[in-house]
């Protein structure tokens, strides 16, 4: 399993993945879900990735290919004009790449599902997010639906419903994504450390800064806690719960 979040802001695009991957309880590994494509001054792309680990893996290795040899650039996401037609060609690619399955024999084509968050920024349009799904269709990020999740979503997603807003600094949305992925991690084994990172400034057009954090980082330890005893102190705050008879003398 995986939980990934993609989140607009004025500031600019923020991304968040785990890198836990399981086929049972004894065989647990670490893969990267975060991949990024910059050219400097021009455009940088990033993608998230979630569902079947070699579906991932093929299509992050075909769009890699096509934007090295320039004889295979076509479709290349480091030539496509606008952030829309990188989401056209990231979506073919991955419905291609499941189709191939179902071709190959492998009969089972839900099983080489997978679903991405794709996000970043061209010369000469604003910065752009989208949610991709197996089919090959997607949707765009707007001012009513502002971040994206996928994977395992459902733990970490009311802290971000209720905190999101968008004129956050990005420390503050560092900290919201860290308490919304403690969340996940508490509540399923299948989501965990190390987590990464990136944040992309509006109009930069460079890669953004990119961290990773391992499950004993200091910092995430004390979101972690810090959430944990806010949690325990609100519920204490909250009025006591009396039954209708008391009420009522």
């Amino acid at each position: 399993m995986t939980y990934a979040v993609g989140m607009r802001l004025n500031r600019g695009l923020v991304f968040m993945s785990d890198t836990r991957t399981n086929a049972g309880v004894d065989n647990v590994s670490t893969f990267n879900k975060m991949f990024n494509w910059t050219v400097e001054g021009e455009r940088s792309i990033t993608l998230l990735t979630a569902g079947n680990l070699a579906t991932t893996q093929a299509t992050i290795s075909l769009l890699e290919e096509r934007t090295k040899a320039p004889e295979d650039r076509s479709p290349s996401i480091l030539e496509a004009p606008t952030m829309f037609q990188v989401a056209q060609l990231v979506a073919e690619t991955l419905n291609d790449v499941i189709e191939e399955h179902g071709r190959s024999g492998q009969q089972a084509d839900s099983a080489f599902h997978a679903t991405l968050i794709l996000g970043g920024q061209i010369k000469g349009g604003s910065s752009r997010l989208f949610l991709i799904y197996p089919e090959g269709n997607f949707i765009e990020a707007g001012d009513d639906t502002p971040f994206f999740q996928i994977g395992e979503t459902k733990y970490g997603r009311p802290i971000l419903v209720r905190a999101y807003d968008p004129t956050m600094s990005f420390p503050e949305t560092v900290k919201l994504l860290l308490v919304s992925f403690d969340s996940t991690i508490k509540a399923n084994l299948s989501v965990g450390a190390p987590l990464d990172l990136l944040l992309y400034d509006e109009d930069s057009f460079e890669a953004g800064t990119r961290s990773r954090f391992e499950a004993d980082d200091a910092y995430f330890r004390t979101i972690s806690e810090g959430w944990g005893d806010a949690l325990k102190s609100a519920l204490a705050r909250l009025p006591e719960y009396t039954s209708e008879t008391e009420q009522n003398g």
